[in-house]
């Protein structure tokens, strides 16, 4: 159902997109890649992802806080594929600190990266969806688009303007054939999480494993990790056909973190 079509990815060359990459084009989306990251590995990375599952794979270096590259990106895309049958928005930063000390800089790059860059992929790839009379926009928010932390002001900010930047463009393209929903992941073993345990159990006293256990996973009454792997079939569900009445739906994955 999904062979042919293209996927655009933000924020794919590591974690969470790249799986979610590697998991439409394992379905037959040809897919471009976004993100930063050392251009060998990068390119190492989108020949094997080619080659494995026999699409096409591009890579596109657009910086998410520029909204020209953004627009750019998905213009070439267009292209080049003719639409951007699929969307996904996974670009994201994080910084920890209390609102009376957070840098003004980092506040205006989560917004940025993480809210406002959905915004120009969105309104840039519409016209094409609405010619075709087919699209899928999902939006990569998080449990923080549902609920808060400490000492998180910006990221849960954003991400709870991503969950109302989903509901609108839901209502304004429901009778367009496309849909748009975002998904909530909770915590999530990606290698940028994996390098901070051991400095976490050694600032702590702790384990590695009580780290996890009783660190990360505090909020997740499952005790366990929500994988990569998992968000990329969510992902593809949504854009499949069984998904079309799904949409302006915001969608936790979160081993009942926000149940609670």
């Amino acid at each position: 159902m999904l062979s042919g079509k293209t996927a655009l990815i933000t924020g794919s060359t590591s974690g969470i997109g790249l799986g979610i990459a590697r998991g439409f084009a394992a379905s037959g989306c040809n897919i471009v890649l976004n993100g930063f990251g050392d251009s060998a590995e990068i390119e190492t990375i989108r020949a094997a992802m080619a080659n494995e599952f026999g699409v096409t794979v591009r890579y596109d270096g657009a910086d998410m806080t520029q909204p020209e590259q953004i627009t750019t990106m998905v213009k070439t895309a267009i292209a080049e594929f003719g639409t951007v049958d699929i969307l996904v928005n996974n670009a994201g930063i994080q910084h920890v600190a209390p609102i009376d000390e957070f840098p003004i800089e980092k506040l205006n790059a989560i917004i940025a990266i993480n809210l406002v860059s959905n915004f120009h992929t969105i309104a840039a790839a519409l016209p094409a969806m609405k010619a075709r009379g087919w699209g899928r926009i999902i939006n990569l928010a998080s449990a923080h688009a549902l609920v808060a932390s400490p000492f998180k002001s910006a990221y849960v900010a954003a991400k709870h303007g991503v969950a109302g930047l989903t509901k609108t463009v839901a209502l304004e393209v429901a009778d367009k054939g496309i849909t748009c929903n975002a998904i909530c992941p909770g915590y999530v073993l990606t290698p940028l999480v994996e390098k901070q345990i051991p400095d976490t159990a050694k600032a702590r006293g702790i384990t590695e494993d009580e780290v996890k256990r009783n660190v990360l996973l505090a909020a997740q009454p499952t005790k366990q990790f929500v994988t990569v792997e998992q968000i990329a079939a969510y992902a593809q569900f949504l854009a499949s056909d069984a998904a079309a009445s799904i949409t302006g739906a915001i969608l936790p994955i979160d081993g009942g973190w926000t149940a609670q």
